[in-house]
């Protein structure tokens, strides 16, 4: 398990560092019953050999062992371990069962996994993924920001010296280095946040690459949607060449006055041939549907009711017509497309600061997890979420809180297929995975006494699994196909890992 720490984080779940040295007993001025009178005949022989009746030279030797020991790193567990005030946390790859960190010529701060036709539950080592994601140029150097498509292959698990495999004995993984391959497209603008869509099914046909189309919303307020399922194809297969009119777009959509970073796509059962939802500065949210000529037309009038930038929207996992949006104006709304008046259904405040980042959950749909600029995070539960007349806002409480990160949070994400294991990332250079089954064991965590606080101790919530390390984190996705497999981004590259406790 790890947590969170120090300056001295570097990318690694985390052991407890250096406890302070205990000062050295003041031995001078004790009076020492002659316990020893059958073995020494004075007492100058008595202090001569030290409190304990051994020489010195013996008991500081056994001192010194004792006090290298006590100054060791030791686990750092959650709910039990405090980390006092002058501490330090430092990484223990023992807890990754894979890690790779990569970089680009230019950071992408935005990106998305691409589901692809090598399997489902892939738990076999060396792995290959596919991702897409936009880039962060200098403005001075914006004519540089690329789409790009990625293939990371021969990704290894972590070698610690032994041979047992949980993913089986005949893991083909000696001694590989990742290798990490692109495609890109030009684009005219730094990206802000890109998603990916797959009108058809995923096959199991290797010889098959699944239709993929990508929205990528610019700093320059326009949406670009492009096939970019040639790329894939000349990343998996050799000797494939693009034909020339391959990076240009389908569509290009000019709705919004200033720039966004919400954007969504609506499941492929719902909307096959695709529909999209992006949301700005202003407060607007507009729809853009795919049509079967492979075009994308947008509606000419917006959802309204954010007093504030729309900074995150997603489709309902189970009710097609359903979306939700979260705003820097603290709220979160939910929508029926099916409305006339574009107006939201639901609205409730959530938060005195920024909702940044929020994720419905694909298991429990009535689950919806919400990350804010103050570092908090919680869970809501959607039933709660009953409409007021006059339009008023409601303000429920959230089935759980957590006020861990230090900074704002920038990415949340519950897991594929475990609906009480949420990711998050912040700006307080962490990523970190949560386990909400986990409960709050009183004598433990919650008895001061009982863990030894002290001043300036910092607890930490025994829900918190794992913490993984990422400069300015950005986002990050847990990967389908692969089990427990989370891809990050920040200011320094990519990471992809798998902890063992996931």
């Amino acid at each position: 398990m790890s947590k969170r720490g120090g300056e001295e984080l570097n990318g690694a779940p985390l052991k407890a560092g250096q406890r302070p040295e205990h000062g050295a007993q003041n031995e001078e001025g004790l009076d020492f019953e002659d316990d020893f009178e059958d073995e020494y005949e004075s007492e100058d022989e008595v202090m001569e050999a030290g409190v304990d009746g051994r020489p010195d030279a013996e008991r500081e030797a056994e001192q010194k062992d004792a006090m290298d020991i006590d100054n060791k790193e030791q686990t750092f567990i959650p709910g039990r371990s405090v980390l006092q005030a002058g501490l330090s946390l430092t990484p223990d790859p023992s807890t990754y069962e894979m890690l790779h960190v990569m970089s680009t010529t230019w950071p992408c701060l935005s990106f998305d996994v691409v589901r692809d036709n090598l399997g489902d539950n892939r738990k076999r080592y060396p792995r290959t993924l596919y991702a897409v994601a936009g880039t962060q140029a200098e403005q001075s150097r914006a004519k540089e920001n690329e789409l790009m498509i990625l293939k990371l292959s021969s990704l290894a698990k972590m070698d610690r010296g032994d041979t047992d495999s949980e993913s089986g004995d005949d893991d083909d993984d000696e001694a590989s280095d990742p290798i990490l391959e692109s495609k890109s497209i030009q684009l005219p603008s730094t990206t802000n946040r890109i998603r990916c869509f797959q009108p058809t099914q995923v096959s199991n046909d290797l010889s098959q690459i699944p239709m993929t189309l990508t929205a990528t919303t610019l700093e320059n307020a326009q949406i670009l949607i492009h096939n970019v399922t040639p790329h894939l194809k000349a990343l998996s297969t050799p000797g494939f060449m693009l034909q020339p009119d391959a990076s240009k777009p389908l569509a290009t959509l000019k709705m919004h006055r200033t720039e966004g970073y919400a954007l969504d796509w609506a499941p492929a059962s719902s909307f096959p041939v695709g529909r999209l939802l992006s949301g700005d500065c202003a407060g607007q949210i507009f729809s853009s549907q795919g049509t079967e000529a492979g075009t994308f037309v947008a509606d000419s009038k917006p959802y309204v009711g954010h007093a504030g930038s729309v900074e995150e929207i997603q489709w309902s996992p189970s009710e097609k017509n359903v979306f939700a949006s979260a705003s820097s104006d603290g709220s979160v709304k939910v929508w029926d497309v099916r409305s006339k008046s574009r107006k939201p259904a639901v609205d409730v405040k959530i938060s005195d600061t920024d909702v940044n980042v929020m994720s419905w959950s694909r298991q429990t749909s009535h689950l919806l997890a919400t990350g804010a600029d103050d570092g908090q995070w919680g869970v809501w539960d959607l039933r709660q979420w009953k409409p007021q007349g006059n339009g008023g806002q409601i303000k429920p409480s959230p089935v759980a809180s957590f006020n861990f990160h230090k900074k704002a949070v920038t990415s949340i994400e519950w897991h594929p297929s475990d609906d009480s294991v949420v990711a998050v990332a912040s700006a307080d250079n962490t990523a970190t995975l949560w386990d909400l089954s986990v409960e709050i064991d009183d004598e433990e965590y919650g008895k001061e006494a009982g863990l030894g606080l002290g001043e300036g101790a910092e607890k930490v919530p025994p829900q918190l699994l794992f913490i993984h390390h990422v400069e300015d984190g950005k986002e990050l996705h847990w990967h389908p196909q692969m089990p427990g497999t989370v891809m990050v981004t920040g200011g320094s590259g990519f990471g992809v890992f798998k902890t063992i406790s996931v």
